[in-house]
């Protein structure tokens, strides 16, 4: 591996390092956006029967806040149990943008190293150049500096190439995963609305009034 290092020059070492940063990231967001720990699926009928059982209370809210993404959702909506339904939610909409722009952390950073790994493996391919055409001279030029300019080219650009496909396949895959989540914390928040909005408006009807209903 050093061999290659040497072989590919000073100019390897801005892919190199971007390649570290771009290993880092990916293994970050593949722990960070599972989906037990972004959108856990039995969280919803948990808060559920929660809210059935004892209503809406401090407690319930700070344990929610602390558990999870979309506990902070849930715990935003609940806090508004009292407002109208559309108050509860505008208020799940902008928890969930807030959590939407925390699950996209560092997915800008892994763009950006996929697109510049390529433009940084060809400064590496024009240093070489620089070399070969250096090596040339009327008396002759020098077989060790001819070979080592070219070999500064093809090893930038292909290492420039090898970081940015990996790093561009996790940035899609990262984007796409942000995005299914998103989707599934609205469903599950809208029905929370759904359900809160309905336990409350059941409550607020007379026993004359709910009787009648039950045989609609």
């Amino acid at each position: 591996m050093l061999s290659l290092i040497e072989a590919a020059g000073w100019p390897i070492w801005p892919i190199i390092i971007a390649s570290i940063i771009a290993v880092g990231i990916i293994g970050e967001r593949i722990w960070s956006l599972r989906q037990s720990v972004v959108a856990p699926k039995d969280l919803l009928p948990r808060v559920l029967n929660e809210y059935k059982r004892s209503g809406v209370t401090l407690d319930m809210i700070s344990k929610l806040q602390e558990h999870s993404p979309l506990g902070r959702i849930f715990a935003a909506g609940l806090q508004n149990e009292h407002s109208s339904r559309e108050i509860m939610k505008e208020s799940i909409e902008e928890a969930g943008r807030v959590v939407t722009h925390d699950l996209d952390r560092y997915l800008t950073s892994l763009g950006t190293i996929a697109a510049l790994s390529p433009l940084m493996g060809l400064f590496g391919t024009l240093v070489g150049m620089i070399e070969i055409f250096g090596s040339s001279s009327p008396t002759g030029g020098s077989p060790a500096q001819l070979a080592y300019g070219i070999s500064v080219a093809l090893y930038n650009a292909a290492f420039g190439i090898l970081v940015a496909i990996p790093s561009m396949i996790f940035y899609r895959h990262f984007r796409a995963r942000v995005d299914a989540l998103a989707i599934g914390m609205e469903l599950q928040a809208l029905k929370l609305v759904e359900t809160v909005q309905g336990e409350r408006g059941s409550s607020t009807l007379g026993p004359n009034q709910s009787d009648m209903n039950s045989f609609r």
